[in-house]
């Protein structure tokens, strides 16, 4: 599916990008992970064995996706595609419901989830212009970005920013697509992450979310759930794909979930 592809993955050292870069070379793809830093790099080079580059950097500046987007070209001779996973919960910098949400809060999550997205999203539209052959962008969203869940789920600057990665997502796909550009967003639910950890080991979600994600049994997601999705997204196969939201949930948005009593 993805054979001879030279994808960068922003977020792809740990969780759902090192699964996805996974699948990806298991697809005879090629690709350069981004991540925060050294330690989680060699980690995933170790586990790409040969098939990929780990490069460290802050998604939040704006040389680090250009620098991915050059070592893929330098290293792979192409650069096809772009899988931007990068975000994170500002629970700890002060995210959380309106009458509790710090300026600090709301500045730090958008800026870790919606200014990330931007500029990776910027400098693959402008390698993708100067190679006159057109690509993939897939840009990571959340089902909390149009589905909300408030007893346990009450991050409203994050909820905010992905719903705009929606909006802004949709807005370029619109505007490039002449150039044969393809941006599209992924939209999980709850899925067992790094950034999931708080949710994950609370029994109470747990409970909820065996209603509320009834697939499979009522389960918390796995990266590897996303991979299949994200696979078709970024190949060609999905060539008349663009500005779309591909919701890969377990059933989330179509289930009501049932508190305890």
């Amino acid at each position: 599916m993805l054979a001879d592809k030279k994808i960068v993955i922003v977020g792809g050292t740990t969780g759902l990008g090192l699964s996805a870069a996974l699948a990806f070379t298991r697809r005879k793809a090629s690709v350069v992970v981004v991540g925060r830093n050294s330690e989680s790099c060699e980690a995933a080079e170790l586990q790409l064995r040969g098939e990929g580059i780990a490069l460290a950097g802050d998604a939040t500046t704006e040389e680090t996706a250009s620098k991915a987007i050059e070592l893929c070209r330098e290293k792979f001779g192409a650069f096809d595609g772009l899988y931007h996973v990068a975000g994170g919960s500002g629970r700890k910098a002060g995210d959380g419901p309106l009458h509790e949400l710090t300026l600090e809060g709301w500045n730090k999550t958008l800026e870790l989830n919606l200014t990330s997205i931007m500029l990776s999203n910027r400098a693959a539209v402008k390698a993708f212009m100067e190679q006159e052959k057109g690509g993939s962008i897939l840009n990571m969203g959340s089902v909390l970005g149009y589905s909300p869940s408030p007893k346990y789920f009450s991050t409203h600057a994050y909820a905010a920013a992905k719903a705009s990665i929606i909006g802004f997502t949709k807005s370029i796909a619109a505007y490039y697509a002449s150039e044969s550009i393809r941006i599209n967003v992924i939209a999980p639910a709850l899925v067992e992450t790094p950034m999931a950890q708080r949710a994950a080991e609370d029994n109470s979600i747990l409970k909820f979310i065996k209603s509320k994600q009834p697939l499979d049994g009522g389960r918390i997601g796995q990266p590897e759930d996303l991979d299949g999705m994200v696979s078709l997204l970024m190949s060609d196969q999905a060539a008349f794909v663009t500005g779309q939201v591909l919701t890969v949930d377990g059933g989330w948005t179509v289930s009501e979930g049932q508190y305890e009593g």
